[in-house]
């Protein structure tokens, strides 16, 4: 409503949200709840440990660190915060194999016994 202020008069945006003029202005003299500011707690204190990290932890370390801090607090909590916040931890990409070092498992063993070289030429 306090964006609106300045287009619509206070009377006219209470009636069509059906809520008190009083309402409204206790409302506006009123502090934020303790949702909001211990999600703008937690909010600050994910960035600094993720950037503490230099941008390398992932949720489970920061809710680690979270933890150790005195905080009581969920996994689901902190990975959602650090969603909205756009944060993402860096995972190591998996070590693959990509060359066999040994030569003898590279082929098949000769199970038949086949002999290939008959000691003449073009035949087998």
């Amino acid at each position: 409503m306090l964006v609106e202020k300045t287009n619509f008069s206070i009377v006219r945006m209470v009636r069509l949200l059906a809520v008190s003029r009083s309402g409204y202005y206790a409302w506006l003299g009123r502090s934020p709840s303790e949702r909001p500011v211990r999600r703008e707690n937690i909010k600050q204190k994910v960035a600094w440990f993720h950037s503490d990290s230099d941008e390398i932890y992932g949720s489970p370390r920061i809710l680690a660190d979270l933890r150790a801090d005195g905080e009581i607090i969920s996994r689901k909590t902190v990975a959602s915060t650090m969603r909205r916040l756009g944060l993402v931890g860096i995972s190591p990409k998996r070590w693959r194999t990509t060359t066999v070092s040994q030569a003898e498992d590279a082929y098949p063993v000769d199970a038949v016994k086949r002999q290939w070289d008959t000691g003449a030429l073009n035949q087998v």
